[in-house]
Order: structure tokens, then C-alpha cells, then sequence
């Protein structure tokens, strides 16, 4: 395991990690921090390249399911990179409550829709100009453990490996195919492989289970100040509505996605018992 190790809050590999919070440095030089053995362990099996491992086995605490054993041995087999830090410096770089001691600086996979390659009656879930971390990581998590086929994110306005996306995530970012592009990129793209788009708004007629979700879709979201725009309301193939019993006018955006996320699931589900 790691033959050096940083004890210097000040040391200049610190301070550029550190930098990394910022969109605009991980936009410039293609890198973004994973910090967790779960998050670290997913991004492991995927086509993200590591550059470094910073390890503080200090935070490793209990590992009762043997997962970082795990994690830890796979590092070791690919002969990554690996650097030993003191718990202050650790901390410096962090950027969450929960700190195991493992993060890694990685170069995410971007996918293209080229990539893909699609089920006989795709699911793909488009999430439209989503602010928070916290939202976009809950609609990775679902959309991964939904098994759908890709997640579109369109018009984005955070980014797609924010180090806080990727912890909200739970590492599933890493795990799914997520293509960026504008609207009409995606749009084009589904058109083109003959997928309907469905769109969710509480005053819509149509309960969304009665709706056919079995088909080819797109369940699109909207962000969270605007709801969805007008360039998919005027695109949408099929309109429903979660109803609303209560005082609230709506749900959190990622609770909508993951009722018809799994709407979808359950009646492709159906066909197949």
C-alpha cells in the first residue's frame, strides 16, 4: 500500500485537491474527487481512470461486511497509485460529514449517446436544469437501482461529477450511463429511437398508473424553481399527474421521478411475471 505519505496541511497536492471543489476547476482540468469505500468501490468498476488514492487508514473504522477489505484489495491488484495522509490533512481535503480516510482524484467517464446500448423497450429518465446535489445524486440512485437505461441531463446547471453529487449518489454516477446535452440534443435522440416522452404535472387528467409506461420512454423532470420548460411540455407524448391529497401543491423533484421511475418498473414487470 502507500509508500509516502502527506502530513502538511500546505503541501501544494493539498491545495490543488482542495481546488477541485470549484466547477470551474474541475471543468478545466477533467478531474473530480470520489470520497467513500462504496462511492470509491462503484467508480472502481466503471471506466473512470484514477490518478491518486489518498488513504488515512485512522478513519477506516469497523468494516463488518468486509467492503473496504474488498475495495482496498482491488487497489492494490491494479497497482494504483496510492498516498498515506495524517487525519488533519485528510480532513482538509474532505468534503463531507462521513469520512472513511479513502478518497480518490479520478477522471470520469463522459458517455455519449453513442455509447448506449439500449434494452428492446428502453427507460431513460431526463432530468432539466437541476440545482441541487442532493436532487441530482437521488435521481441517479433510483434511475441506477431501476435498472433504466441512461440518465439525460439536459441543460445543466450543476455538474454531473460535483463531488457531493456523486457522495448524494452514492456512487451510482459512476455506475449508469449519464449523457449531458442541450434539450434538443436529447430530444433528437429519442425521437430518432422512437421513444415517447412523459411529462408529470399536478393538474394534468391522467393518474400516472394508468398511463402506459411500458412502452419505449423518457420520464422527464423538471428543475426546481421552474418545473419544466416549455420545450418539453410542448414535446410531451404523454401527459400524467401524481395526485396530491394534501396541502402541498407538489413533491421534491426526485420523489416525482422516482414515482414513475418505478411505475415504469412495475408494469414492465408485470408483462414479464
Amino acid at each position: 500500500m502507500p509508500k509516502d505519505k502527506i502530513t502538511s496541511l500546505t503541501n501544494p497536492f493539498i491545495k490543488e485537491l482542495v481546488k477541485l471543489r470549484d466547477r470551474k476547476t474541475r471543468k478545466e482540468s477533467n478531474f473530480t474527487l470520489v470520497e467513500g469505500f462504496k462511492e470509491t468501490g462503484l467508480a472502481l468498476e466503471s471506466k473512470a481512470k484514477f490518478e491518486q488514492i489518498f488513504l488515512c487508514p485512522e478513519l477506516f473504522g469497523e468494516d463488518k461486511k468486509g467492503r473496504k477489505a474488498k475495495v482496498l484489495e482491488e487497489i492494490t491488484k491494479r497497482k494504483l497509485p496510492t498516498i498515506e495522509t495524517t487525519k488533519e490533512v485528510f480532513q482538509k481535503i474532505s468534503y463531507g460529514e462521513r469520512q472513511e480516510g479513502i478518497l480518490g482524484l479520478v477522471e470520469p467517464y463522459l458517455y455519449r449517446f453513442a455509447d448506449l446500448k439500449l434494452k428492446k423497450d428502453p427507460l431513460f429518465v431526463v432530468a432539466e436544469c437541476v440545482e441541487k446535489p442532493g436532487n441530482l445524486g437521488a435521481i441517479l440512485r433510483t434511475s441506477e437501482a431501476a435498472n433504466a437505461d441512461a440518465l439525460i441531463v439536459v441543460e445543466a446547471v450543476t455538474d454531473i461529477f460535483n463531488p457531493n453529487v456523486i457522495r448524494a449518489s452514492l456512487g451510482t454516477v459512476f455506475t449508469i450511463p449519464v449523457v449531458s446535452c442541450s434539450n434538443q440534443e436529447a430530444f433528437d435522440f429519442l425521437k430518432k429511437q422512437k421513444v415517447s416522452v412523459c411529462i408529470a404535472e399536478p393538474n394534468f387528467p391522467t393518474i400516472y398508473y394508468d398511463a402506459d409506461l411500458k412502452q419505449p420512454v423518457a420520464l422527464v423532470v423538471g428543475g426546481e424553481k421552474e418545473g419544466l420548460s416549455q420545450f418539453w411540455r410542448s414535446h410531451a407524448d404523454v401527459q400524467v399527474k401524481v395526485p396530491m391529497f394534501g396541502k402541498a401543491g407538489s413533491l421534491n423533484l426526485s420523489v416525482t421521478a422516482g414515482v414513475l421511475i418505478y411505475e415504469a418498473v412495475r408494469q414492465r414487470n408485470e408483462l414479464i411475471t
